[in-house]
C-alpha cells in the first residue's frame, strides 16, 4: 500500500470547474432525493405503480453518490497517478448524460411513465459508459497500479456491469427483454444492486480511504495493515462477483462464499480506518469526525451482514446485509464518507481557484476557514442523530420478535423513524447549503457560471 507521496503533481489535473460541476449537480440531486423521500414518509407518494421508492433510490445513489464519485475520480486519478485525463470533453459529456438520464428516469418512475423511464435509463447508461471509457483510458497509462488505483479500476468495471444490468431492467419495462432468458427479474435486480452498491460504490470508498485516511490523519501504515490490505484487494472483488453471480442464478452457496469475502474485506478497511483515526495527529475537521462514524458503521455492518449471509444471502430483504440494520449502516458508511470528503474537496477546489496564486502576496484564508464550521457541527449532529433513531426503529421489531420487554410499539416506532428521517433530511439540506454557500461566498456566482464556459473552451486531445 503506497504511502502519501511528496511529489503529487497538479499539472496533470483537469480544470477544477469539471469536478466542481459534478459536485454541484450531485448536491441538487441530494436535495431532490431527500425531498421526495420526505414526501413518501408523509404519505405523498408518486402516481406510478409503487416505483417511487426506486426513483428516490436512483436520485440518491446515482444522482448524488455516483455523480460525486465520478467527479472526484475525474480529478483525483490524474493528480494521484500523474497522468493527464484522457479527454476533458468526455468528462463534461458524462455529467450531462448521467444527470439528464437520472432526472428523466426518476421522473418517469415517479409518474408511472415506464416507457419514458426506459428511454432515459438508456441516456444514463450512455453517460456511465462514457465515464468508464474515459477513466479506463486514463488509468491505462498509470500502470503498475497501487492499492488505490486498483480499487478505482475495479470500481469502474463494477459500475459498467451494473449499468448493463440496470439498462436491461429498464428495457424490460418496455420490451420485456427478460422473457425467455430463464432469469427472474428479482434475481437480476439483486445482481444489479450488488454490483452497483457493494461493487462500484463501496470499492471506490475503500480505495479512497486507503489514501485519504493516512493523508488526513497523518499516520503511517502498520505492517499488518499493509498485508491485510493486499489480501482485501485480492479477495473483495472476487467476493462481489461471486455474491452478484450467486444472486443472479439463485445459487445460495456461491452467494454465501461471496458474502463472506465482501463482509471480511469491508471489515479490514474499517479496522484500518479506525486505527488511523485513533492515532491521528492532524487537527480535528468535519472530514475526520465523519470518517470516525464511517469506521464504526463499517465494522457494525460487516458483522451483521456476515451473520445474515451465512444463513441466507438471497432475497430483496438481505441485499445489504441484515434486513433491519444493513441498509441503515451501509447508508451511513457511504453517506458519511461522501459528506466528509466533500467538506474538504469542495473548499479545496474553491481555495485553489481563488486564493492559491495570492499565497505570499497577501493573507489568505485556510481551506477549513471557507465553510461555516458551526453549520458543519449542526448537520453532523442532525444526520448522526437521525441515523441512530432510524436504526433504533429498525432494530426494535427485531428485539420484539425474541421477546425482549420495553421495545417500541409499532406506532412509536413509526414516529421515531419519521423523526429520524426528518433529521437526516435536515442535515443533508444544511450540508448542501454549506457547500453551495462556500462556492458562492468565496468563488462567487461567476465561478459557477465560468465552469460552463470552461467546459466548452478547453479540451485535452484524445489519445
Amino acid at each position: 500500500m503506497r504511502g502519501v507521496p511528496g511529489d503529487l503533481t497538479t499539472s496533470t489535473r483537469p480544470p477544477t470547474t469539471i469536478p466542481l460541476r459534478h459536485f454541484l449537480v450531485a448536491l441538487a440531486f441530494l436535495v431532490a432525493g431527500g425531498a421526495l423521500a420526505l414526501l413518501r414518509v408523509a404519505g405523498l407518494a408518486g402516481t406510478g405503480p409503487g416505483l417511487d421508492g426506486i426513483a428516490v433510490a436512483h436520485l440518491l445513489l446515482v444522482g448524488w453518490v455516483c455523480l460525486t464519485i465520478i467527479g472526484a475520480m475525474t480529478q483525483f486519478v490524474p493528480v494521484w497517478s500523474g497522468v493527464e485525463i484522457h479527454s476533458e470533453r468526455l468528462a463534461t459529456l458524462q455529467l450531462v448524460a448521467v444527470a439528464v438520464g437520472v432526472a428523466g428516469f426518476a421522473t418517469g418512475l415517479w409518474l408511472g411513465r415506464l416507457a419514458d423511464a426506459a428511454l432515459m435509463a438508456g441516456v444514463m447508461v450512455v453517460g456511465i459508459a462514457v465515464f468508464a471509457y474515459n477513466l479506463a483510458r486514463t488509468l491505462w497509462r498509470a500502470r503498475p497500479f497501487d492499492t488505490t488505483e486498483t480499487h478505482f479500476a475495479l470500481a469502474v468495471g463494477f459500475l459498467a456491469l451494473a449499468a448493463v444490468f440496470g439498462g436491461t431492467l429498464a428495457a424490460d419495462y418496455r420490451w420485456g427483454v427478460l422473457v425467455g432468458t430463464g432469469l427472474s427479474r428479482a434475481a437480476v435486480v439483486d445482481a444489479h444492486v450488488t454490483l452497483a452498491v457493494l461493487g462500484a460504490v463501496v470499492t471506490t470508498v475503500i480505495g479512497a480511504l486507503y489514501q485519504l485516511g493516512p493523508m488526513f490523519t497523518q499516520t503511517d501504515a502498520l505492517s499488518v495493515e499493509t498485508r491485510a490490505a493486499r489480501i482485501e484487494t485480492a479477495a473483495y472483488p472476487v467476493g462481489v462477483l461471486a455474491l452478484a453471480a450467486g444472486r443472479l442464478v439463485e445459487q445460495s452457496v456461491v452467494a454465501t462464499l461471496g458474502g463472506l469475502l465482501v463482509a471480511g474485506g469491508v471489515a479490514v478497511a474499517g479496522a484500518v480506518l479506525l486505527r488511523r483515526i485513533r492515532d491521528a495527529t492532524g487537527a480535528a475537521t468535519p472530514m475526520l469526525s465523519r470518517y470516525a462514524v464511517v469506521g464504526v458503521a463499517t465494522l457494525a455492518w460487516s458483522a451483521t451482514a456476515l451473520a445474515t449471509w451465512i444463513r441466507t444471502p438471497l432475497g430483496a430483504g438481505v441485499r445489504f446485509g441484515h434486513p433491519a440494520t444493513g441498509p441503515v449502516l451501509l447508508g451511513a458508511l457511504v453517506g458519511f464518507v461522501v459528506v466528509g470528503s466533500l467538506y474538504h474537496v469542495v473548499p479545496f477546489i474553491v481555495w485553489l481557484d481563488r486564493y492559491a496564486d495570492r499565497v505570499g502576496l497577501e493573507r489568505v484564508p485556510a481551506i477549513d476557514d471557507l465553510y461555516d464550521a458551526r453549520v458543519a457541527t449542526v448537520d453532523l449532529a442532525a444526520t448522526l442523530g437521525g441515523a441512530v433513531l432510524i436504526l433504533a426503529a429498525a432494530v426494535s421489531p427485531a428485539i420484539a420478535s425474541i421477546g425482549t420487554d420495553g421495545v417500541l410499539d409499532a406506532g412509536t416506532g413509526g414516529l421515531v423513524r419519521a423523526l429520524g428521517g426528518a433529521l437526516v433530511g435536515g442535515g443533508a439540506l444544511l450540508f448542501a447549503g454549506n457547500m453551495l454557500g462556500t462556492v458562492i461566498r468565496h468563488g462567487g456566482v461567476e465561478m459557477v457560471r465560468r465552469s460552463a464556459v470552461d467546459s466548452e473552451a478547453s479540451d485535452t486531445p484524445e489519445r
